[in-house]
């Protein structure tokens, strides 16, 4: 079985392939997010640093937040079954259904744990593509790489409004709450600053959104 009990599509650990050697931009940018991030101030966190590139700002970023939604969803998934949860829903109102335009072309219904393991493979796809990812520092990102990054920013979003809506009595018994709500906030901070997702697509965690952002 895999670390995450997400089926066979990982029989290995995530594995950051965005890295970049030391002294290198990547490590700039990387210090820079460990810096600020240590200093308490998300807001700070979030900000491009003076005089650096907006497109490998938010690779970078991306990459960090994939990996810790993975890893959050990834303490829930003996809970989150075909039975417990046979939509990908976040409450009553709202339930998602998977297209990656290749391999699925129209939308299906799937159960929660599906559509988790639809969404790791095809941003894990993304990101180990180095025509939309470049793995060196300086080579030029696609010219719809921003909207690539929204995609996936969307898509991820649905993983945090699913544990909040379904699972979040699970997270207080496992006393993982205060991380579940830094790790979110950081989410929702980046997002804003970067315009990353439609207000609509939020809707189903706006009580939470609005006491983050404090709008």
């Amino acid at each position: 079985m895999s670390l995450f009990g997400l089926g066979s599509r990982n029989q290995r650990t995530f594995r950051t392939k965005k890295s970049a050697p030391s002294g290198s931009k990547g490590e700039q940018l990387r210090k820079h997010i460990d810096i600020t991030l240590g200093s308490g101030n998300l807001r700070e966190a979030v900000r491009l640093p003076p005089g650096e590139d907006l497109h490998e700002w938010l690779a970078i970023n991306t990459v960090d937040f994939f990996n810790q939604v993975y890893m959050l969803y990834g303490t829930l998934t003996e809970f989150c079954t075909p039975s417990s949860c046979p939509t990908m829903s976040a409450g009553p109102k709202y339930e998602y259904r998977w297209a990656d335009g290749v391999k699925i072309k129209k939308l299906v219904q799937v159960c929660a744990p599906k559509y988790m393991d639809y969404l790791m493979d095809w941003v894990e796809t993304q990101l180990d593509d180095e025509s939309i990812f470049p793995q060196k520092f300086g080579v030029a990102f696609p010219c719809n790489f921003e909207d690539v990054v929204k995609t996936m920013f969307k898509r991820l979003f649905r993983v945090y409004a699913h544990i909040y809506h379904s699972h979040f009595q699970k997270i207080v018994a496992l006393k993982e709450e205060a991380h579940l709500n830094t790790c979110f906030k950081h989410f929702v901070l980046f997002t804003w600053e970067f315009q990353l997702i439609d207000k609509a697509e939020l809707a189903p965690l706006d009580e939470l959104l609005h006491s983050i952002l404090q709008l």
